[in-house]
């Protein structure tokens, strides 16, 4: 027991510093930096493409107005939006407010002809009466009688305008002016006239009401904006790429077909115009006026060596990447690179797909 109690101080020292001794070891051990393991990757093949995008919309390449060919009240629709016509099909009627002015002259021109009608009726029958007694030539006659037809011919022509002027129409003619037809085939897309609403003839003083738009909906293109920045990149011909808004699972295929040569103010950054041919599916209906972007192909490299160009340092003019010589160990190597879509960049020269290249961690400054 007296040995116990003799040890026990020294045990108790002795825990002491063996307590002490590992708590230097962990805080030692916590404060040592790990070693840094960088990921390395190769070169690969693939396609660079460079491209630009431009924001627009899907229109009919010839949209037409159809407008009336007299001013009065549109009183009948016999077609609706996306209904499908053939040029010279029928749209509507317009009921016509006759204008007092045009109806006065127009009776004032049919009692003038009914006036000259009598008197060339009366000459020309005082004329036979003297042919009979061969008192005048044949010639005579027959120019009497042409006056007479003339006049008679006068006479239908002023009662068909008074008709016209009233009613927009001539008895048994066909000639019809109160209707509204299509002047060309294609799908009815607006109808922005309602029933009862006054329409007003297309002349040299007024274009006219639109009773309809029609547009022939097989033939779309893309019409968006570019900024200056890209447009001098940009060349007539050139492929496109298009996204419908309204219909991301497919894509379309087009050209550029038209680059505005003058630029317009937006916002204070001028854009310019441009159009693109589009090549439709027959499985999608692409309706008028479709949001959609245009991704035009500027330039493209197929199958060539590239990396990521998060992997390239600059330095002024040149390129660099790190390659691994030896696990975790690493040298800088120059590069000559080519196209770059803004992820990938194609490498000209100075690595191949055998090195493999340090991937800067972001997190360590490289």
């Amino acid at each position: 027991m007296r040995f116990l109690a003799r040890l026990a101080p020294a045990l108790f020292v002795l825990g002491v510093f063996a307590a002490f001794a590992w708590t230097l070891r962990f805080l030692y051990e916590k404060s040592r930096v790990p070693p840094v393991t960088y990921q390395t990757v190769s070169a690969e093949k693939r396609d660079i493409i460079q491209k630009t995008v431009a924001t627009g919309a899907i229109v009919p390449r010839r949209e037409v107005a159809i407008k009336p060919q007299v001013s009065g009240v549109l009183q009948r629709l016999v077609v609706e939006a996306g209904q499908v016509i053939k040029e010279g099909d029928l749209i509507g009627e317009i009921r016509i407010i006759p204008n007092v002015v045009s109806v006065n002259a127009a009776e004032s021109r049919q009692a003038s002809a009914q006036i000259s009608f009598e008197s060339a009726q009366k000459e020309y029958e005082r004329m036979q009466a003297l042919y009979k007694e061969q008192l005048i030539s044949t010639g005579e006659l027959n120019k009497a009688q042409l006056d007479l037809d003339l006049a008679r011919q006068e006479v239908r022509a002023a009662k068909d305008n008074l008709q016209l002027v009233k009613s927009g129409a001539i008895r048994g003619s066909g000639k019809v002016s109160n209707q509204v037809r299509s002047t060309v085939a294609g799908m009815v897309l607006e109808l922005p006239v309602k029933l009862g609403s006054t329409v007003i003839e297309s002349n040299t003083f007024n274009e006219g009401t639109n009773i309809a738009w029609v547009a022939d909906m097989s033939d779309l293109i893309f019409q968006g904006h570019v900024d200056e920045s890209e447009v001098g990149k940009l060349a007539v011909g050139m492929p496109v790429s298009l996204k419908v808004g309204a219909i991301e699972s497919q894509r379309f295929e087009g050209k550029l077909e038209y680059i505005a040569p003058k630029g317009i103010d937006k916002e204070g950054t001028i854009e310019f115009e441009i159009r693109a041919g589009v090549t439709l599916d027959d499985k999608a209906f692409v309706r008028a006026n479709y949001s959609a972007t245009a991704e035009i192909v500027l330039e493209r490299r197929d199958g060539v060596l590239a990396i990521g160009e998060k992997l390239v340092a600059f330095e002024g003019e040149r390129r660099f990447v790190e390659v691994e010589t030896a696990p975790q160990i690493f040298e800088r190597r120059e590069l000559e690179l080519g196209l770059s879509d803004g992820i990938y960049v194609e490498i000209v020269s100075g690595v191949d797909e055998s090195d493999r290249l340090k991937v800067p961690d972001p997190k360590r400054g490289g």
